[in-house]
């Protein structure tokens, strides 16, 4: 979809004369004054007053509504507080409040989180439009500007609003409406002890238009989850930083983890808040194979800062770090003999293979989870940065400490070089479920990982992609998703999650899409979605909301749409210079270069109907609609599966999971047996033939050709076997991903035992003189 459709579509109608005039900048850019249509000095100081302007009226707007919001979200929480106290302060013969009143808290909280949800479609939507109007006109003019608004987008930075305070306030507000000043109580540290757990764990890549939408409408059905309530929520208290540890010279960590070999393990120290945290958990993953009947298990023990480098070192054992445990009695005996015994372990690990601090990842996380219940468990890791930690290219990073001190939390880093730091383009959600009691997730979960706000990505790690990206030169094997990064994930809408306002449509549409939008230069797929009675998109949902008298549905969990677009398109176009573009600079310019160019765009056009027409015109088969299993729908959704052929980088390679379980080597085996059986078979018939014909003197000669065509025969499909068993024992050993399934060889050996059966008869035939 060209930006301007999705501009005109998007308008707000509390917003409609605040955005900015995408068309009318547009417009500037395409008539010069200059005599030859060249760009001049007066045309672009007309050009940057009029940026200036509509950047002034983007700024002032979204500061006045954000304190707007604040307000009103002050406002309520001073409404919801007295009803809460008039609740719990009621005496036994008095009335509280009433379901009405709960209502109305409930539904004035809903319009504000939808207000927040607007302001921040507001700001991306004007984000994105300036940044596109500026590039358009660097690429036109040949006069560059970005450098220069960028300064005066940072003076102004009205698209770095960060809602994450308001979304802990409305979540706890919300919570004591919904639960009607009862909420749950419990430990907020995840539900229990967080020592060692089993879940079922789900990961997806969110794209950063969508963030403030994905939270604002998981908080109407999980609480934020906070571990200290009566602290004012700060920034730092979301931050997450992780030390991953590996042996910098055969990174046998990351391979193990990449390869998902069995016991492969992860060892990381983690700690909350900045740097001036004294408690340091020190984590081990380790992962099981599905046959083993096991689960992977994250186990993990605190420790105090200042005893890292001691204990790291073997200066420390671990009987000394919990003595002062065992001393106090707070915790049992069983708990710290667990402790004492994963603090070996992973202290024996650290010292046999040499594990050193390679990578650091840093983020701010926003977990939602019902206190004392882990069945459900959503975070949503923003701001996502790995950092390297090593001192392989002589730069003293960490040194000998368990960690580098030249940075905190002060996210983005600026200080650091590139080559020291990977910051990642998307926000990762995990949805964690406990699947040992066998329940079913929430309807509201399923519909959530199935729409367009979220893009699946299975065992995505972020020790692996920090690894992978900050190491280039050492690691060779990548992941799956790592030569996707470059793909746009941002999809159609399909669904509608009820964030809406209470009065009548916050949105509206202006005017039709006018002949000049067809020219929008940043375009690469101009197509148009049609629905099943052959409307446009923007047509149907104009008709929807001329039937609806401009009201808006209403928080309806159930509007899943039946199929998502078939089309391979995203929310924004390319970034890639369509022929449109090239052809408006190429008229500016004119003579032999507008003409070379328009021949070049309708050569390229006509190629293009005429590939389609020949692939439409050209048999081939079909593939066969099979229906989607649950798991991969659950991970996918229902919508059509585009593929792309994906290729590593010169003298990488790509490394696919490949999931062995014991019966494979069986299966191989008993392959493998079963074509030894049948060459025995074949040698058996050959040795009869030559036997038999050798005493019959007048089909002597015959018996021995066709004892000689089943000897070949047997001799080659016993070494097919064997070549075909030693392949697949090396593929099923090194987890390659290959062609496990035999597509020729039976039915060679089936026509095979057919041409010598046939050549059998007819020397045999001939030999007694049949013809």
């Amino acid at each position: 979809m060209k930006f301007g459709e999705q501009l005109r579509s998007s308008i707000i109608r509390e917003y409609q004369w605040y955005y900015i005039d995408y068309d009318g900048l547009k417009a500037d850019l395409k008539r010069p004054s200059g005599p030859h249509g060249e760009w001049t000095e007066e045309d672009e100081k007309r050009f940057v007053s009029k940026l200036e302007a509509e950047l002034d009226k983007v700024h002032t707007k979204q500061q006045v509504k954000a304190m707007e919001i604040s307000r009103r979200i002050a406002v309520s929480e001073r409404e919801v507080k007295d009803v809460v106290n008039r609740l719990q302060e009621r005496g036994l013969n008095e009335e509280g409040p009433s379901e009405e009143e709960f209502m109305l808290l409930e539904e004035d909280l809903s319009d504000i989180i939808a207000e927040v949800h607007d302001l921040a479609k507001f700001v991306q939507v004007n984000y994105t439009g300036f940044y596109k109007i500026i590039k358009k006109h660097d690429k036109m003019t040949g006069w560059r500007l970005k450098p220069v608004f960028d300064a005066r987008l940072k003076a102004k930075p009205f698209y770095k609003e960060n809602y994450d305070a308001a979304v802990v306030k409305l979540s706890k507000l919300y919570d004591l409406v919904r639960t009607r000043g009862n909420p749950v109580k419990g430990d907020s540290s995840a539900g229990g002890s967080q020592g060692s757990f089993v879940r079922h764990t789900t990961k997806y890549w969110v794209h950063p238009d969508n963030v403030t939408e994905l939270k604002l409408i998981i908080l109407k059905h999980l609480p934020v989850l906070v571990f200290n309530p009566s602290k004012e929520f700060e920034e730092a208290d979301s931050a997450i930083s992780s030390i991953y540890y590996d042996n910098p010279e055969t990174f046998e960590l990351y391979e193990g983890r990449l390869k998902k070999t069995e016991g492969a393990e992860a060892i990381r120290l983690r700690w909350y808040g900045g740097m001036q945290t004294e408690t340091i958990f020190v984590e081990r993953k380790t992962h099981r194979e599905d046959w083993t009947g096991e689960k992977s298990v994250k186990a993990r023990f605190a420790l105090k800062e200042k005893l890292v480098n001691p204990y790291l070192r073997g200066e420390l054992l671990p009987s000394a770090i919990f003595e002062k445990a065992r001393k106090e009695g707070k915790k049992s005996e069983k708990a710290i003999a667990e402790d004492e015994r994963l603090a070996a372990e992973i202290q024996y690990s650290v010292l046999k293979k040499k594990l050193k601090p390679v990578v650091r990842s840093f983020y701010h996380r926003t977990a939602f989870q019902l206190p004392a219940d882990a069945r459900v468990r959503i975070s949503l890791d923003t701001e996502l940065t790995m950092i390297r930690e090593d001192n392989l290219d002589g730069v003293q990073r960490s040194g000998d400490n368990w960690r580098r001190t030249d940075i905190g939390i002060d996210w983005p880093f600026p200080q650091l070089p590139p080559s020291d730091i990977c910051r990642f383009p998307y926000a990762v959600l995990e949805v964690k479920l406990q699947t040992q009691l066998g329940q079913e997730p929430p309807e509201w979960v399923r519909q959530l990982i199935s729409s367009h706000l979220v893009e699946a990505v299975p065992k995505f790690s972020k020790f692996i992609h920090g690894t992978a990206s900050l190491f280039p030169d050492r690691i060779h094997l990548l992941p799956y998703w790592f030569p996707q990064m470059d793909v746009d994930i941002r999809k159609p809408p399909t669904h509608d999650f009820g964030i809406k306002r209470l009065e009548s449509s916050t949105r509206t549409s202006t005017t039709d899409v006018d002949e000049d939008d067809d020219e929008d230069s940043d375009e690469e797929n101009e197509t148009t979605t049609e629905n099943q009675n052959g409307e446009t998109s923007g047509q149907g949902v104009t008709r929807n909301r001329r039937a609806r008298g401009g009201v808006t549905a209403t928080d309806i969990e159930d509007q899943t749409v039946d199929q998502a677009s078939n089309e391979n398109t995203y929310l924004y176009d390319s970034e890639d210079e369509p022929d449109e573009d090239r052809l408006e600079e190429a008229r500016r310019v004119g003579g032999w270069t507008y003409y070379s160019t328009l021949l070049q765009t309708r050569a390229n056009a006509a190629a293009r109907v005429t590939w389609s027409v020949l692939k439409a015109l050209v048999p081939r088969p079909r593939a066969s609609q099979v229906p989607r299993n649950a798991n991969l729908e659950s991970l996918l959704g229902s919508g059509e599966i585009h593929q792309k052929r994906i290729k590593a980088p010169k003298g990488k390679k790509i490394y696919v999971p490949v999931r062995v379980e014991p019966k494979v080597y069986f299966a191989a085996e008993r392959t493998f047996l079963g074509w030894l059986e049948y060459s025995i078979y074949i040698g058996t018939i050959a040795v009869t033939l030559l036997n038999f014909g050798a005493s019959d003197k007048g089909g002597r000669g015959s018996s021995i050709i066709a004892a000689g065509v089943f000897t070949l025969l047997a001799f080659l499909s016993l070494w097919y076997a064997v070549v075909i068993y030693l392949y697949r024992s090396h593929a099923i050993r090194t987890r390659k991903a290959a062609r496990y399934y035999d597509k020729w060889g039976p039915s060679i050996l089936c026509a095979a035992l057919f041409v010598a059966v046939v050549l059998n008869f007819v020397y045999e035939g001939k030999g007694r003189g049949v013809w």
